[in-house]
């Protein structure tokens, strides 16, 4: 699949890391009492550009370079009180000499903070231009176009960024990603037998799989819920990735039964931890010395490791982690992620 038709801008140099983890694999599959556990692999999407990476980059390569082609002199996103895809977009904005507006959801009551750390406090000190705050089931597109209105009032242009860069334009990115990890195994002479991925927004998840059906690579994708279950999911990942391939020109339809994803390490609610996500993350920085983060990643690598103990993965199969960053917000759910505060198993 030919990429290079459409803009892009570059905020990463060259291709993340793929590596073996042998503490956390050896630690794994010490505690797996079904199969004994598969080798885990990891692919540092965390270590892309943009204060300080994450998937989101990728996303925005694409969304941002439409953005200028456009005339755009802000961007306008959406997300939750500790978004990632809001910091990313930011700093994207910084790095463009673009201002940037923010719709934040205040998914759980009472979460946002003007004073909190994580991702809010770079919010803070990248300069937001403006941030306004909207309760839970909040119409988020109607809420960022007002926001572009009066932009427009001002003669001004704004560009609406989805929530978690998810378009098929954003799913571009990890098009790019697929052709990368594809370059990867060749290089390295590795195997993949299985794939692991989160799945929120969809972009990522549903980017993924279109560039991994175009590009003919016959891995499976596992996808680990970070808000919804499978019913709900499903759909929004094969529509996501639907889109992604009508885009690209792919005379393909995306089979239903691609799509897999797995609803059991989310709750009690998205972005509220749970005992098994402080395990996961907790696991991964005391054998490898990498961060995940309490919303995303930590509850994607407890999905990983729940499959892991259920039997799920072949013994000595090697499973893909990717990693797609968050780190910042653990310093806003210190007490939760060290264990001092007692949390839903």
């Amino acid at each position: 699949m030919d990429l290079s038709r459409f803009p892009r801008r570059r905020y990463s140099h060259g291709a993340t890391p793929l590596e073996f983890l042998p503490h956390f694999t050896k630690a794994l599959r010490a505690s797996c009492d079904v199969g004994g556990g598969p080798n885990v692999w990891i692919k540092r999407d965390d270590m892309l550009g943009l204060t300080p990476g994450g998937n989101k980059t990728r996303k925005l390569e694409f969304l941002v370079a439409d953005a200028l082609a456009q005339g755009a002199d802000t961007l306008i996103t959406c997300g939750a009180p500790q978004s990632n895809h809001c910091r990313a977009t930011l700093s994207a904005a910084i790095k463009e000499g673009l201002k940037c507006r923010f719709v934040i959801e205040e998914r759980v009551p009472g979460s946002y903070k003007p004073d909190a750390s994580g991702n809010n406090f770079l919010f803070r000190l990248l300069g937001v231009e403006a941030l306004s705050v909207v309760p839970a089931g909040s119409n988020m597109l109607e809420a960022m176009q007002q926001v572009a209105a009066e932009l427009a009032k001002e003669g001004r242009k704004g560009y609406i960024v989805p929530g978690g860069g998810s378009n098929a334009i954003g799913g571009l990115g990890y098009v790019a990603c697929a052709q990368e990890l594809q370059q990867q195994f060749f290089e390295q002479g590795v195997q993949i037998d299985k794939i692991v991925v989160g799945s929120g927004s969809s972009g990522t998840h549903g980017g993924l799989l279109a560039g991994f059906l175009g590009n003919r690579i016959n891995i499976p994708l596992i996808g680990i819920g970070v808000s919804r279950d499978p019913a709900d999911q499903d759909p929004l990942v094969h529509k996501e990735a639907q889109a992604v391939a009508d885009l690209l020109g792919l005379d393909m339809t995306i089979p239903r039964e691609a799509v897999l994803s797995f609803g059991d390490w989310w709750r009690p609610k998205y972005s509220v931890p749970n005992q098994a996500m402080v395990e996961a993350v907790q696991l991964l920085a005391r054998t490898e010395a990498i961060l995940l983060d309490p919303v995303y990643t930590g509850k994607i690598m407890a999905g990983l490791i729940g499959l892991a103990r259920r039997g799920f993965f072949k013994r000595d199969e090697n499973v893909l982690f990717i990693h797609t960053g968050g780190a910042p917000s653990l310093h806003a759910y210190e007490s939760e992620v060290l264990g001092l505060t007692r949390l839903p198993a």
